[in-house]
């Protein structure tokens, strides 16, 4: 199982992004990812537009997938991955409306080090509107 099957099997746990959004893994790679969700009614403000929420949503999952994507490697050989990566604090800036009816979060690492990671995530719609930029510092959690 290659490392985006691996993490789509892994976080379909995580209900609120995968299936009350409907966020769904792209590609997977180390320290980077691609998600993407359709917009529909569910996504919109009383005035048509596409809430904060949901980009700060779509973009904080894609943090997730990409900050633990090392335990998501076939190497690893483990049945269960340890995910370990969380997000501590998180930066958004809206840059613009979303002007198309899909929208792709390309989340990449800056730095990380044993106990925190920065990771930029951007969100852009599929004309090719860039609609917010995220900056998120990550923590590792201690193992258990």
């Amino acid at each position: 199982m290659d490392r985006t099957e691996l993490a789509r099997r892994i976080f379909a746990d995580d209900t609120f992004a995968t299936q009350q959004t409907g966020i769904k893994i792209d590609t997977v790679d180390s320290d980077s990812c691609i998600c993407s969700l359709a917009v529909d009614a569910r996504h919109r403000n009383a005035k048509g537009a596409v809430m904060g929420g949901v980009l700060f949503t779509l973009a904080d999952f894609a943090f997730a997938v990409a900050a633990n994507s090392e335990a998501l490697s076939p190497e690893q050989n483990t049945e269960e991955p340890l995910l370990e990566w969380v997000s501590s604090s998180s930066t958004i800036h809206f840059i613009n409306a979303v002007k198309g009816d899909v929208l792709s979060a390309s989340a990449s690492c800056i730095k990380k080090g044993r106990l925190q990671a920065l990771y930029q995530i951007t969100i852009t719609d599929n004309r090719g509107t860039k609609v917010a930029l995220i900056t998120t510092t990550g923590t590792r959690v201690q193992k258990k």
